[in-house]
């Protein structure tokens, strides 16, 4: 019972404190004077009755009714109801009123009239019960409030009385009736269970007032302990909102600052930093809205703000969805049947009471799923004389399946939990409703899921319980309470609420009380019950994430401990690293803990070495892969097993399983230490009860034990059974019996502490003592932080400090080893001990222990530690030396490691199954040129064979110390990840035996041979060179410029003008190559200054005529004179044969441009001298100069660098179009640049069809749309095309249709007065990435300029007039520096700005490709699959845009235009695509003499920075890789596979150069320019001098194997005369990503480096030939697939070779071979008449009919061929040499196409010999086919039965058989031509020539 009320108060208006600004409330009068005992007189109690502060109003209030809620100190509430109403302000001090106006006071007193008030103070009557009856309150103060307003004659103090007399049950569900006495009958209805909040209707608002998802996310918010702050216009409101947020929450209680109204004094409390719930008045907005870590509700608008920095966990899925879908059920009925063509009649709306419980309901329901199984999780520690309970909260997140989810694991972290396991863990007590529903079974809530009229059906029940809680009784007793009369508050004169005489009201409370106190108390007794235990613990998300065939992973851990327990090492070693990969799953980990367990007899298991090294392997597997909830459980079992597996080292010393498995950070986990220690006290509190308990025959008390034998009785009693039994039985006990059992089990705690101290002791102290792994390293947490309560730890922390003082420790280490061990657990006792109420005595006792276990086990590893040191290793595999090239030499001998197993899955089984050949043991290798890995599979079932993987040591683009988890000894290693611009990613661990020294100096060596000193150091020099040390040239550093320039070069460069001797350092190409665009002058200007003396003329002569001499040499004059461009002329002579364009020798000596050629194409007209001036208008002097001359139009191809501002402008920026004079000042050189573009313009042939129509074919990425507008124009002003390739292009764009055209057109410009302008045609390419799959309609001459235009003013040639449609030179430049520009109309050029990929781009986009092709790791999104990072790379995007730059120029220059290609250096995107240009439109290039020469002149002889962009040189070591040329190839790569018969070379040529141009392995690609291959002696052959440094050359080397096997040769190879333009589809899905990327072959490692292999294939063939079986098993990734299965040209290429060699006949070379082939093939299938005219032979081997290229290629798939092997090269999926179609290669021979078959003699063509065949009549195919036996499946043609036209008995002609009868000869007619056979006698010719009759009939 309670009393109805504690105290009543009357507030009022302070006027005392007015003055002081804000108004303040006063207490006027309290009842009882005196507190009552144990419930303190609640504070600020003023405060709270005025949230709002006090106010005087000017007008009279209605009164007003709230609750407010005060805790006190001991977290109970108070509920304080406040009445307010307003009256009349008198002045008490005889001052002035506030409003009214002195002199009307006077004149009201002197009327003697009573003037209304005009100010009112608000009073309030305020009531404080520990009751929470918020209507029971508002009825009694409500009386109170009548009885003054309306002045009833009751006395007021004995109504203030009798609330304090009047008692109350706290619950029972009872109606109690009372009354105070002014006529008035009220009842009080008490709730069934007290536990259950009483919402009435709250909820059910707050629904109303925020909808589903807000109150949701509120309720999230205050279980993961976020502020909460609700504001609103209504106090009450506000208190209802609170209630229902924490009714929501139960069976949690909110245990955190809960204040459902705040007045303002008290704002500040908002920026506490504990999480609340608090509601403060709307108009206090302003202020909460920057309060930054509180999520604000406003309950008027409905709406909640949840701040940035929140991050709100959200409930677990699938339970937040069916909790929606639950309220959606409840709170909107209608839903459901909102579609409903028939609505049901309208029900009437659930009582708001009701819907309040069944909102209730779902949370509770919510609860219940959430909180399944908690009670299986509870461990027991004490029982008596108080139970403490501890829970453990790892194993029920692990068991719910939610250990990644936040939401939950914060909610069990919570105080609120906290205090429910302590109010609901013990296993005796009153049960709820939620006790029931917890316990549940899990099916039920299935059920519940599937069928939603059973999840209504349980969520009605569960909400009438509910509200009979509150509201028990159906039939409510009369209630009588009277209220104030209507607008009583209105009334002018109204009496002060009166002072009521405090000894009155005293006495009547004193009288009552003591009435009260003589009737006896009724209480109802709590019903004390035990609690239900409900399910273990289940999974939320269901089954589905069952490991995958669990049970064949448990048996491999089985059999394997039986093999090693048998000591069966051979069938251990096969089944270890099987059952190492099964102990990723969780059921195996279980599986071998138990499995182990069996092993142990009395508490210890002896073993011999190679035992206790697999057991303590998989133990280390155990523990490394468990996540960090589960590792507590197979932590906890393998804690014993640690303890007792060991094995004898010597005499006496044993070393147990724990020395070995002490990494694990587990170790160090305190909660891990206590969730075990209370899980093992909790087995000893139970058997110490269920012992106890037999004699007692207790449990026969509890349950009727039946038949059940008492062992299996026993069995089935949780220690939760054992303590509610003693929970019961305990009072009932005796005081002495009670204290021997709370003494029994503190004495078993103990006992299990000192044994918890002494295990931690044995995993923390390492077994080598200088190596403190784990508590050095992991920063010591705050334990606290862990558990649920606070412990001092301040015994440990003393302990420590004198341990270190007193054991007389010298060695510093060893000391501080034992501190921080003897700290941890000292720590842990504390918390434990002082948590399970162990006595202090005992704790002291303990800690005084830990310092001597400390000692003692340090003392015995150190025995441990150096016996384990004398053990023989263990046996580990041989280092297998790599095989070298002949030069390289070893820098680093291996370094044993594992190689590991990177984010490719090919070789580790992967998708496609497979082998795990990696990981992999073997050693590291340093070599002078590459990194090379070689080993052997780790998995004993893979076998023996070598694993390779290495690059080029110049290729590492990056090298990272990693630690790695090392697959096979289990245990965290030191690592090396090392990644190559190969595409190739070396990751390994280090073996133990290699220590971090040799880590250290082995990647000194690597940075060291990475950027070698000078060139001459790099391996193509060093190679085969004894001493590497020679004397070299004086090697250029960064910054010095260029002043080691050989002298003669100076002396003999010309004085040309005043050019200054520029000394522009190397720096400055850096900053070029980041993409900034600046424009100097200096930088590459290498000319003398004015004071450099005149070179002597003899030296002059002697050194231009060797130079001369050895430039002609080169291969850009061989290409020049090969396209007929000129020849070398002095400037002054003209040239006789009237050329157009001259070679000029002007920059022999590198003084013109630096990175220019020796020779250059110039016109012809232009002077030597003019040049200097002309080439300062470019980027490091790079003028224009032709390169590439078109056969048939004659349009040329011209580079240059881009131009300097100035200049360009200067040219371009006549705003008069008629007047040509440029309005630049710097005339000499803009000048000459002006000239000099004329002078190419005038050199130009002009080549336009007349009709306009030209060669831009209708696959052309050229769309370009017809004029704008043809009436307008007549003079045309060309505009720049904007070939404008934004970078952001979707990848994936490419794949819709290409219908929009490329080109769009710019609006037109008004036309000016004097000449009408038009529009140009090239308004702006923009890289769409679309085609146009139709033939445009419009004619070239109309896409590439206006129609009908005339010629230009100042034209002087009619041929020129009559054809000016399109320009004649169209100059692509950069955007920034042609934007705004205008081409003078003179000209006859145009300008197209492009945009392009700079080389940062292609940097970043490379970058982002090699981790695309090699991850480092395994991705754990499903999602990032690799044609997704190879799209997010954007390198796909980057050839498509280059292919298309290439292409329009291709088209332009068919079209007979000539194009300058202008772009940033003229060295970068300018080489690719000039380039491309020229392969696809000249054959020449496409041969493989050709390439070479196409990338001596464009890539080496123009100075591409092969050494900067590849990152070779020191001086480049920042700039990273960038790999221009290499997207080159790939671009080719793309061509050469749409075009496979265009092209002599094959795709392993191309990715030969891809691989050595950055492998440092050749010269040719080591420098960035021809003039520094001059400077460094290597530019010319030295022929005279033998002792030279030749360094090896790329093209010797593969011409060399080209001569020796067909590796780089293409049998396709077919060039089509007709077609020699190639036009290849660019969109994006024709690009195919290049394998050169991700191809490898473990067995050899890298085929490029093919001496080696040649050297290998020998050794393996032999192997082959020894084996029977011609079958061989071919794994991807290992093995190379071309050189397992040659194609047939390649194989019967070497089948020759070998019939060669053992007949002793000196072997033919392959290309002669070959070519005899081919002639015979064609005379052959001439002779036959089968050779159609039309049909085509690809390379004489194929014979096809006319197919179009692109519909020959989807015939015929290339295979890419010679990897890892010279004589294996690609072919047409082995088409044979006589085959007439690809069918006849795989029809086999078997019977039912072959209707008739046998031997004839055939006749040859014309005086050919009659030889015997096999023929085959095939009905099926319609055909007689003849083989050379009848054994032979290679068909060597045949003869189309379609196309007999007879078949007739003939005579025997010359040189027949001669045995065989005349009758046997038959001839067989042909529309071509006449067969003569002949039948082995009369008989068989006459039934085969029936045979083919019928044929010829059927048909």
């Amino acid at each position: 019972m309670a009393r109805l009320a504690d105290y009543f108060i009357v507030v009022g208006y302070d006027q005392e404190k007015a003055g002081s600004g804000e108004g303040c409330g006063k207490i006027i009068q309290r009842f009882p004077k005196k507190d009552w005992e144990g419930t303190a007189f609640p504070q600020g109690v003023e405060m709270f009755c005025q949230p709002g502060g006090w106010r005087l109003s000017r007008d009279r209030k209605a009164p007003t009714f709230f609750t407010v809620v005060l805790t006190d100190i001991d977290s109970d509430r108070h509920y304080c109801s406040c009445l307010t109403f307003y009256e009349a302000e008198v002045n008490l001090q005889g001052s002035k009123s506030i409003e009214a106006d002195g002199d009307e006071d006077e004149d009201a007193e002197e009327d003697g009239l009573i003037q209304p008030a005009q100010v009112f103070a608000p009073k309030s009557l305020i009531l404080v019960s520990r009751l929470d009856y918020p209507e029971i309150f508002r009825g009694c103060l409500g009386l109170v409030y009548t009885v003054y307003i309306d002045s009833l004659s009751f006395p007021l103090e004995g109504l203030v009385a009798n609330l304090f007399t009047f008692q109350v049950p706290v619950a029972g569900g009872s109606q109690k009736l009372f009354s105070l006495g002014a006529g008035d009958r009220q009842l009080i209805q008490t709730p069934l269970n007290h536990t259950l909040p009483v919402t009435c209707k709250s909820v059910a608002l707050l629904f109303q007032q925020l909808g589903i998802q807000n109150v949701l996310s509120l309720f999230c918010a205050v279980l993961t302990e976020h502020k909460v702050l609700f504001h609103s216009t209504s106090y009450q409101r506000l208190e209802e909102a609170c209630r229902a947020l924490e009714a929501l929450m139960f069976p949690l209680k909110y245990s955190y600052p809960y204040i459902p109204i705040l007045p303002s004094r008290l704002l500040e409390v908002l920026s506490s930093p504990t999480p609340f719930i608090i509601g403060v008045h709307s108009m206090f907005q302003n202020e909460i809205q920057d309060l930054l870590d509180v999520i604000i509700v406003d309950l008027d608008g409905g709406t909640i703000k949840i701040p940035e920095c929140i991050h709100l966990s959200l409930l677990p899925e699938p339970v937040l969805n069916q909790t929606q879908t639950a309220l959606s059920l409840v709170l909107h009925p209608d839903l459901e049947i909102a579609d409903n063509a028939f609505p049901p009649p309208r029900t009437a709306p659930s009582n708001l009471k009701l819907l309040d419980k069944e909102v209730r309901a779902v949370f509770l329901r919510l609860f219940a799923q959430l909180f399944q199984g908690y009670r299986s999780c509870l461990q027991l520690i004490r029982i008596h004389s108080e139970p403490v309970i501890h829970f453990h909260k790892t194993a029920f997140l692990a068991q719910r399946g939610l250990v990644e989810n936040d939401f939950l694991t914060k909610v069990l972290d919570g105080m609120a939990f906290a205090g429910f396991v302590s109010e609901r863990g013990p296993p005796y007590r009153a049960c709820d409703l939620f006790d029931e529903l917890v316990a549940l079974d899990v099916d039920s809530f299935k059920e519940e899921e599937l069928s939603p009229a059973k999840l209504q059906k349980h969520i009605r029940d569960l909400s009438e319980q509910l509200y009979r809680n509150e509201n028990p009784n159906p039939h409510m007793a009369f209630q009588k309470v009277p209220r104030p009369s209507e607008g009583s508050h209105l009334r002018v004169h109204q009496v002060p609420f009166p002072l009521l005489e405090d000894e009155k009201v005293e006495k009547m409370v004193q009288e009552g009380v003591a009435k009260f106190s003589n009737t006896p108390l009724s209480t109802r007794s709590e019903r004390k019950c035990v609690v239900p235990a409900g399910p273990p613990v289940v999974s939320i998300m269901g089954k589905s994430g069952s490991v995958f065939n669990s049970a064949r992973r448990l048996e491999v851990v089985r059999n394997c401990i039986s093999f090693i327990f048998d000591n069966n090492t051979l069938e251990t070693e096969k089944t270890l690293p099987a059952a190492l990969r099964a102990l990723k799953g969780k059921a195996a980990r279980q599986c071998l803990t138990e499995e182990l367990s069996l092993h142990v007899q009395q508490n210890r298991a002896i073993m011999d070495h190679q035992q206790f090294d697999y057991i303590v392997r998989m133990m280390n597997c155990a523990l490394q892969d468990c996540s960090s909830s589960e590792e507590y459980t197979v932590a906890a079992a393998l804690l014993p097993l640690s303890t007792a597996f060991y094995r004898k080292l010597a005499a006496g010393v044993n070393q147990f399983a724990y020395t070995c498995i002490q990494d694990h950070p587990v170790w160090t986990n305190q909660q891990f230490w206590e969730a075990t220690f209370y899980s093992e006290v909790q087995g000893q509190i139970r058997a110490l009860y269920l012992n106890s308990s037999g004699d007692k025959g207790i449990i026969s008390r509890i349950r009727d034990p039946g038949l059940v034998p008492p062992a299996a009785r026993n069995e089935d009693h949780t220690a939760m059974d054992l303590a509610a039994e003693q929970l019961r039985s305990w009072p009932s006990l005796s005081k002495e019996k009670q204290q021997v059992l709370v003494k029994n089990e503190e004495s078993t705690v103990f006992s299990q502490a000192i044994h918890y101290a002494s295990l931690m002791v044995y995993l923390l102290v390492p077994l080598d003592t200088s190596k403190i792994k784990l508590l050095r390293n992991t920063p010591v947490t705050d334990w606290e932080s862990g558990s649920n309560s606070i412990v001092t730890n301040s015994i440990a922390g003393s302990v420590a400090e004198s341990f270190d003082t007193e054991s007389g420790f010298e060695d510093s280490e060893n000391s501080d080893v034992a501190n921080s061990v003897v700290k941890f657990v000292a720590r842990f006792i504390d918390k434990v001990c002082t948590e399970s109420g162990v006595t202090q005595e005992h704790i002291k006792s303990l800690h005084s222990m830990i310092p001597g276990i400390v000692a003692m086990q340090m003392e015995a590893l150190e025995a441990v530690h150096r016996e384990s040191r004398r053990l023989p290793p263990i046996q580990k595999p041989k280092i297998l030396r790599p095989a070298l090239l002949p030069g390289e030499e070893m820098v680093s001998e291996g370094l044993r490691v594992v190689l590991d197993p990177d984010g490719r899955e090919e070789a580790t089984g992967g998708l496609l199954g497979g082998p795990h050949i990696l990981p992999a043991e073997g050693a590291l290798f340093l070599t002078t040129y590459r990194i090379i890995f070689k080993g052997i599979p780790h998995d004993p079932l893979v076998g023996e064979q070598a694993v390779i993987r290495a690059f080029p040591v110049s290729t590492l683009t990056k090298e990272k110390k990693i630690s790695i988890q090392n697959q096979l000894q289990q245990n965290m290693q030191e690592g090396l990840q090392l990644r190559s611009a190969s595409c190739q990613l070396i990751k390994v661990a280090f073996d133990e035996e290699v220590s971090s020294e040799m880590v250290e100096l082995f990647r000194k060596h690597l940075q060291r041979i990475r950027y070698p000193q000078s060139i001459f150091s790099a391996f193509a020099f060093a190679a085969g060179q004894t001493a590497p040390q020679l004397i070299l040239p004086k090697q250029k550093e960064r910054n010095t410029g260029f002043r080691t320039l050989s002298k003669t070069i100076v002396k003999g460069a010309k004085m040309a003008g005043k050019i200054t001797m520029g000394r522009g350092s190397q720096s400055s190409l850096k900053k070029n190559d980041r993409g900034s665009r600046m424009t100097w002058h200096e930088d590459d200007d290498i000319s003398i200054s004015d004071d450099g003396e005149p070179p002597p003329t003899s030296t002059l002569r002697a050194s231009e005529k060797s130079t001369m001499e050895q430039l002609v040499e080169q291969s850009c004059f061989r290409d020049y004179q090969r396209l007929g461009l000129g020849t070398i002329t002095a400037s002054s002579s003209r040239s006789k044969s009237g050329e157009q364009f001259r070679i000029t020798a002007v920059n022999r000596l590198y003084s013109l441009c630096r990175s220019y050629p020796g020779l250059l194409v110039v016109p012809q007209a232009v002077q030597d001298s003019s040049l200097h001036k002309v080439a300062r208008c470019y980027r490091h002097n790079r003028l224009p100069v032709v390169c590439w001359k078109h056969p048939r139009t004659k349009a040329v191809l011209l580079r240059s660098g881009g131009f300097h501002g100035k200049s360009v402008v200067g040219l371009f920026k006549s705003q008069n179009p008629s007047s040509t004079a440029p309005a630049s000042s710097e005339s000499s050189s803009s000048l000459e640049q002006e000239k000099y573009l004329q002078a190419i313009l005038n050199s130009i042939p002009i080549y336009f069809k007349m009709n306009g129509n030209s060669t831009l074919s209708n696959r052309s990425i050229i769309g370009l749309s017809p004029g704008s507008d043809r009436r307008t124009s007549r003079i045309p002003k060309m505009t720049p095309v904007h070939l404008d390739i934004p970078f952001s292009n979707s990848f994936t764009r490419g794949v819709l249709e290409y219908r929009d055209k490329l080109f769009t057109h710019s609006n037109q410009k008004p036309a000016s007065k004097e000449r009408i302008h038009q529009q140009g045609m090239w308004a702006s390419l923009r890289s769409s990435s679309r085609l146009s799959h139709h033939p445009p309609t419009t004619d070239v001459g109309a896409r590439l300029a206006g129609k009908n235009l005339a010629p230009p003013a100042g034209s002087n040639s009619l041929q020129a007039q009559l054809l000016k449609q399109q320009a004649a030179l169209y100059i692509f430049g950069e955007k920034s520096h042609l934007r705004g520009l205008r081409v003078d109309s003179s000209f006859n050029c145009e300008l197209v700005p492009v945009d392009f990929a700079d080389t940062r781009q292609v940097k970043a986009s490379f970058k982002k490709l090699l981790r695309a092709c090699a991850p480092s790791a395994t991705s754990s999104d499903s999602e990032d699959s690799f044609l997704k990072a190879l799209e997010e790379s954007e390198w796909i995007l980057q050839l498509h845009k280059i292919l298309q730059l290439a292409l329009i120029l291709v088209e332009l220059l068919d079209s007979g235009s000539s194009v300058l290609l202008s772009l940033e250096d003229g060295w970068d995107i300018t080489t690719q695509v000039m380039s491309l240009v020229q392969l696809l439109s000249d054959p020449f290039y496409r041969t493989l003499e050709g390439f070479q020469v196409l990338l001596e002149k464009e890539w080496l002889s123009f100075g591409h920075k092969f050494s900067q962009r590849s990152n070779l040189s020191p001086s480049t070591q920042g700039g990273g890789f960038t790999p221009v040329f290499l997207q080159f190839l790939d671009c080719v790569h793309q061509v050469v596979e749409q075009h496979p018969v265009e092209f002599e070379f094959n795709q392993y040529y191309l990715k030969y150069l891809a691989y050595h141009h950055i492998s440092n392995r050749f010269k040719n690609f080591m420098l960035d320019s021809d003039y520094e291959r001059l400077e460094h002696g290597l530019l010319f052959e030295d022929k005279g001098d033998k002792t030279a440094l030749r360094g090896i050359c790329i093209w010797d080397c593969i011409n060399r194997m080209h001569r020796r096997s067909p590796i780089f040769f293409n049998y396709l190879y077919s060039p089509s005369e007709s077609e020699v333009i190639l036009k290849p589809s660019i969109s994006i899905p024709c690009l195919h990503k290049w394998d050169f990327f991700t191809d490898e072959t473990l067995s050899t490692g890298p085929c490029y480096d093919w001496r080696m292999m040649t050297l290998r294939m020998d050794s393996s063939e032999e192997a082959d030939a020894t084996s029977n079986s011609k079958r061989r098993i071919v794994w991807p990734c290992y093995n190379s697939v071309s050189r397992a299965q040659p194609d047939a040209i390649t194989k019967l290429i070497t089948d020759i070779e070998k019939l060669e060699c053992e007949l002793n006949q000196a072997p033919e070379k392959w290309q002669m071979t070959l070519e005899r082939v081919r002639i015979s093939i064609q005379e052959d299938l001439a002779q036959e008449g089968n050779l159609r005219k039309e049909s085509l032979s690809l390379s004489g081997l194929i014979p096809t009919s006319s197919l179009q290229a692109f519909q020959r290629r989807s015939m015929l798939h290339l295979p890419d061929s010679g990897l890892g092997d010279d004589r294996a090269t690609a072919t047409a999926n082995g088409v044979n040499r006589r085959a007439a179609t690809l069918y006849n290669q795989f029809t086999p021979k078997s019977e039912e196409n072959r209707s008739y078959e046998g031997i004839l003699y055939k006749r040859g063509a014309l005086l050919k010999a009659w030889k015997p065949r096999w023929f085959v009549l095939d009905i099926t195919k319609h055909q007689l086919r003849y083989y050379d036996t009848g054994e032979d499946t290679n068909c060597r043609g045949h003869i189309d039965l379609a196309e007999v036209e007879s078949v007739v008995l003939a005579a025997p002609t010359i040189g027949a058989p001669k045995h065989i009868s005349e009758k046997a000869f038959f001839d067989l007619k042909t529309s071509k031509r006449v067969y003569n056979f002949c039948a082995s006698d009369a008989p068989s010719a006459q039934l085969w020539m029936d045979k083919i009759q019928n044929c010829i009939s059927d048909a």
